[in-house]
């Protein structure tokens, strides 16, 4: 009897085991699934949505193998990604540029989802482009970590084309997953700024945060921000809730301190929030932080330096 209950026990582990690794992206990018409203319908007067199909690959040596990177998705030529282009609300009046701010949400999310968080925390100096991910909201293809990165390659590339927009003063922001995209952004193209939201340091250090009892060599994703951010050479401004318990607020501290010199680099602690809470508790205090970081830079801070800032909930 207890030989059978150990066999059961040794086969049900093996089938997590292979169930693990087969699925493993699905649970990464579960992928929801909804087309974007038409921007001028929800209050983005001179929005407009963008259409974006993927081209070459990424480059060499940054996010090749996690995710079935040679599969479908992002990496296929033709693939149709849809997004949305926002303008600055506040045009410059002493010049005719602005900066322009790329978006990456968080795996859960589709521009369908957070249109309201977009029209409350775009900085309104700056012009904002967000994009679905492959297989996300409305955009065709599977979602993989080499498609994520392909992405963000063509939004850039598709940002950088808009007339108006100052190539040397373009943000990226990332959310969660999102904060992977972003640092791949920073870490392959000129940036002027990085923000990042309750980040996370690996795909290997999730795993082990929550997947404790699975095997580490199923894991086949990277989205290594640990290792990426290493290459960023720009400002970066880091928020992270104190009580996120999905991505613990000490990831944020381990990117913080990874950030390579000239920097500087802000971690701004959130009191109160947690992992989906952070732009309610946040309120004002983050929007003007974010405006202030696109607008003008870091403040407080000089080059080479590290501090952190708190954001109190109300």
């Amino acid at each position: 009897m207890l030989v059978r209950l150990g066999l059961g026990a040794v086969a049900g582990y093996g089938l997590l085991v292979v169930l693990a690794w087969l699925f493993q992206e699905r649970l990464a990018f579960p992928a929801p699934r909804g087309e974007p409203p038409d921007p001028k319908r929800v209050g983005f007067a001179a929005g407009e949505g963008s259409y974006l199909a993927p081209g070459a690959p990424p480059p060499r040596g940054m996010g090749g193998g996690g995710g079935g990177g040679g599969g479908g998705g992002g990496g296929e030529r033709g693939t149709k990604l849809v997004g949305w282009y926002l303008p600055p609300r506040t045009p410059p009046v002493s010049t005719a540029s602005f900066p322009g701010l790329l978006w990456f949400y968080g795996n859960g999310e589709t521009i369908a989802a957070i249109w309201p968080v977009l029209r409350d925390f775009q900085p309104p100096t700056a012009a904002l482009l967000v994009v679905d991910y492959p297989g996300y909201g409305g955009s065709e293809g599977r979602t993989t970590e080499r498609g994520l990165y392909e992405a963000a390659d063509l939004a850039y590339a598709a940002l950088l084309k808009r007339p108006g927009v100052d190539a040397a003063r373009i943000f990226v922001y990332g959310r969660s997953l999102g904060s992977a995209v972003a640092t791949y952004t920073a870490a392959t193209h000129p940036v002027a700024g990085l923000i990042l939201e309750s980040p996370f340091t690996s795909a290997a250090a999730m795993s082990r945060q929550h997947y404790s009892f699975l095997p580490r060599f199923i894991l086949r994703l990277q989205l290594d921000n640990l290792n990426t951010i290493r290459q960023v050479h720009c400002p970066v401004l880091i928020f992270h809730g104190t009580d996120d318990r999905l991505v613990p607020g000490a990831m944020g501290a381990q990117l913080a301190a990874a950030v390579p010199s000239p920097g500087p680099v802000e971690l701004v602690l959130i009191r109160g929030a947690g992992h989906n809470d952070t732009y309610e508790v946040g309120a004002e205090s983050y929007r003007k932080k974010l405006a202030e970081f696109v607008a003008f830079g870091p403040r407080g801070a000089t080059p080479g330096s590290a501090h952190a800032g708190q954001i109190r909930s109300r």
